[in-house]
Order: C-alpha cells, then structure tokens, then sequence
C-alpha cells in the first residue's frame, strides 16, 4: 500500500446512504423522534463543511423500548439563504428506506418532506493526516460535514463525509486503500454505526452512544427516551462497546462482521456481546479491529471468542475517550 494512502485519501462510500428531511416543521419532527437535540444547529450553505457540535450532531433513532433503530450524522444544509430548513442524515445505506419511512409515518400534517435520496445522492469519505499539508476542495453543489478525528499512533486524521448528486452514465471507482483506512479509522474511533444487523440489538449507552454525544438527556420527549434516561440515572448499564482486536486468517475474516455474536469458553449456549463494526487495520494486515458489545461480567470473567465459544480470541484495546458517568 503506497505510504500516501495511509496519510491521506478519497474514495465512494457505497455502503452509505443519505435521508433529506425539508421543511418548515422538518425541525420539530426531528426533535421529537431523534435522541439528539436538532433545534439549535446552525445552517451550513452547499459547498461548505459543517463543522464542530453547533454544525453536526450524531442521532439516534430508537423504538419504544429504546432500542436503536439507526444512527446516523445530522447537518443542516438549505439550498438557499431563503430556503427552508433541510436536514440530511448520513446513514448506513441498508437502513435508509427503512428508516426514511417510518419518520415519514410521523409527518401526519406538518409540514415537512421525508426523502430516502440514497439513489439520487452519492456519499463519498475524504480523510487527511492533520499534519499534512492537503485540503479537501469540495465542488459548490456538495453537502459536507466533518466527523470526530481519529488519534492512532499519536497521528490525528481528519474525516469528512461528503454527498454529490449522481450524474448519469458516470462511473466512480473505489480506491480500495482509501476504502481500507477509512473503514479503519471509523472503527478505531470507537463511535458506532448501525447497520442492517445490528439494528433494534443495543440501548445507546450499550454502545457508548451518549459517552459520544449522540444522546442529549435534557431535550424532550422521543421514542424510548425514558427507557434509555432510566438505564442512564439508575446505573443500569451492564454492556459497554469495546474496542479489539483478533490476528487475521480466512476464520477471522468470515466471523469480523457487524451482528456476529461474542461467547466465553465453556458456554457454547448463552452469547455475551456481538460485534458491532469490523475493519482489517489498513497499517497492519495482520489484524482486524473490532467494535464490539459486550457484558461486563464476560470480561471480568475470562476471554472472550468470536463466534462461537472456540471461536478467535478477542484482545482488548483501550477507548479513545471516557465513558460519561452522570
């Protein structure tokens, strides 16, 4: 892998999708379905890069028992000055029409457009080292937002995710090594994504997803919000994400899947976590990194095997932030 593609790179995302919420009330319809606060995001015009907690907000979409239904990347960009509000949501591409659809069944008569624009819209990831010297140069009719950096190695990476709209007949290659380092750095970073397996599997703090700012516990009322205050201010969290890592070979790479379950030794029925993103490690092709769910108890107690309970071995790596304690 040439060394550039370690410190900087661009590439189509084709496993992201992209969800337009547009209107007048397109604000308060977030607001009472999302875990995070929408009401005071600021505007960013196409072509610019949302940037920072006033410009993007990881959300979370849960079910009435607080469970995550989606994840996703919210920024707010109007088409005009004059227009208004549009909210987009970058979002794993396998959940999009689900999820666009079952806010739509909350639009009732307010005014305010649901769109799954996955097919209209192409998602793109640009990463850089933060020391280089590269700038991403973004065309006018781009939607833009940048995500957490990624600290590996004492290195920091910038992330930007990146949606054009499609132009028919044009063919976009994968760059596989920036698809590769990209894939890594979301991983390490230890911010959880669901996808199409892991949906309805996690309360958020089960994956750290209020340790990440994507649960704001003073906003109103959403679907599950009291089921996921309650396990928050009761001190009922007994699952936490983890970050691991297993040696590669061909078992590994068949079982280093989102909704792929966790066991201990010895107890082949009862699993005790699920992997909740996995990335071979772009710098080092003798590892996978995972994100992974699991019981606290499981880990006190011994190893823990993906898969099956003789299943690889997963090594504990440490979070890049602290867990929120309230």
């Amino acid at each position: 892998m040439p060394a550039s593609s370690l410190n900087h790179g661009f590439t189509p995302l084709n496993h992201w999708g992209m969800i337009f919420v547009e209107g007048p009330d397109a604000a308060a319809l977030l607001q009472s379905q999302l875990s995070n606060s929408v009401l005071s995001l600021k505007r960013t015009m196409v072509g610019d890069i949302a940037r920072g907690p006033d410009s993007v907000r990881l959300v979370g979409y849960c079910s009435p028992k607080g469970r995550l239904l989606a994840s996703a990347w919210l920024s707010l960009f109007p088409e005009t000055v004059d227009s208004d509000d549009r909210f987009a949501l970058f979002i794993s591409k396998d959940i999009a029409a689900s999820t666009a659809k079952r806010l739509s069944m909350y639009v009732l008569r307010s005014k305010v457009k649901v769109v799954d624009a996955s097919d209209d819209w192409k998602v793109f990831g640009a990463y850089q080292n933060a020391d280089a010297s590269q700038s991403t140069n973004l065309p006018k009719d781009s939607l833009a937002l940048r995500m957490p950096d990624v600290l590996i190695n004492n290195q920091s990476f910038h992330r930007n995710l990146i949606a054009q709209k499609k132009v028919e007949g044009t063919l976009l290659s994968v760059d596989q090594p920036s698809l590769d380092q990209w894939n890594s750095l979301e991983v390490l970073s230890a911010i959880p994504r669901i996808v199409l397996a892991t949906q309805e599997q996690f309360v958020p703090q089960m994956i750290n997803f209020e340790s990440v700012a994507g649960v704001d516990f003073k906003k109103g009322c959403y679907p599950g919000q009291e089921i996921v205050a309650r396990s928050q201010y009761r001190g009922a969290v007994k699952r936490r994400l983890q970050l691991t890592h297993i040696d590669t070979n061909a078992t590994a790479l068949e079982l280093a899947k989102p909704g792929v379950e966790l066991f201990q030794k010895g107890d082949a029925s009862q699993p005790c976590g699920m992997v909740v993103l996995a990335a071979s490690n772009a710098a080092d092709s003798t590892r996978i990194d995972l994100q992974v769910e699991c019981k606290l108890e499981a880990l006190e107690i011994g190893a823990i095997h993906l898969g099956s309970s003789d299943g690889p071995v997963l090594m504990v790596d440490s979070l890049p932030y602290l867990l929120l304690e309230i």
